[in-house]
């Protein structure tokens, strides 16, 4: 038996927690995309026994979910159940990544039982994933631990993503275009999220469900202006006032059950989080 299995082992998230466990002299088994696909149940079969499984692995970019929609469903719903399903077999604890799923909220700070609206396909795939971790944690007792994702950013993360698109037309362009410089979000910075997956693994039964965020929320134009300091540049931007569909002006999380459940905090603000993701870029 190993210590724990990591599931999206070779993405941005699940490289750095397998390291991560590691240092920490965990005994982990990495599992990527070379072992197959996680909607199917082969690939669970094959699996051995763990104390621990973190479910990173799924479809994650919103744009992409729109079309291709049987794909994320796949991944992020029937995926879990049989994530679900071999905790059940092995008697194992589940630490499972989720996301912003609440939509517009109705206040701010965001609390973890506020409404759920979820208005992109995506975040309807990881809502339904939490509704099956819930089943499971209540009618057969698997220990879950479910983390509601804010916005993370760090070194190696996809570049579609706001703050590495804007860091590459830094670096790269002679002036920085946005679509809009209001929308608001909760930034939290990789490493913080690492700890909060660490954290996770003691906890010891029942279901849980956690907002990670930093507690703050930050515009595009401020993220700008942190990245610009940073860079020690002041190239214009220019935006040109696109609203997004389904845009969500502002986002914060409420970070409270976080400290409470498993003494969590996040350690890094935003512009110690974003220089330190310049450094490694």
């Amino acid at each position: 038996m190993v210590d724990a299995i990591v599931t999206g082992a070779g993405g941005f998230l699940g490289r750095r927690l397998v390291r991560r466990l590691e240092q920490a002299g965990f005994d982990v088994l990495a599992l990527d995309r070379s072992h197959g696909d996680i909607s199917e149940e082969q690939v669970w079969r094959e699996l051995p026994a763990a104390r621990t499984l973190f479910h990173l692995a799924g479809r994650t970019f919103v744009p992409d979910s729109w079309s291709q929609v049987p794909s994320f469903m796949a991944a992020n719903v029937l995926g879990t159940q049989h994530a679900l399903s071999w905790c059940k077999r092995h008697k194992a604890k589940l630490v499972f990544a989720s996301a912003y799923i609440y939509g517009v909220p109705n206040r701010l700070p965001i609390h973890e039982s506020d409404p759920v609206r979820p208005n992109n396909p995506y975040a309807l795939s990881k809502h339904l994933a939490e509704q099956l971790c819930e089943f499971a944690a209540t009618y057969e007792q698997i220990p879950v631990v479910v983390l509601r994702l804010f916005n993370i950013y760090g070194s190696g993360q996809r570049p579609e993503f706001l703050i590495p698109t804007l860091l590459n037309q830094i670096r790269t362009k002679q002036e920085i275009q946005v679509l809009d410089l209001s929308p608001r979000r909760d930034y939290i910075f990789v490493e913080d999220v690492l700890s909060a997956f660490a954290k996770a693994m003691d906890v010891v039964e029942g279901y849980h469900c956690i907002n990670i965020g930093s507690g703050m929320s930050y515009s595009v134009q401020e993220i700008i202006d942190i990245l610009q300091e940073a860079a020690g540049t002041a190239l214009p931007v220019v935006s040109s006032c696109t609203v997004r569909r389904n845009e969500i002006p502002d986002v914060r999380a409420d970070i409270t059950r976080a400290r409470a459940v498993l003494g969590w905090r996040p350690e890094w603000d935003l512009p110690a989080g974003i220089r330190a993701m310049m450094k490694e870029s």
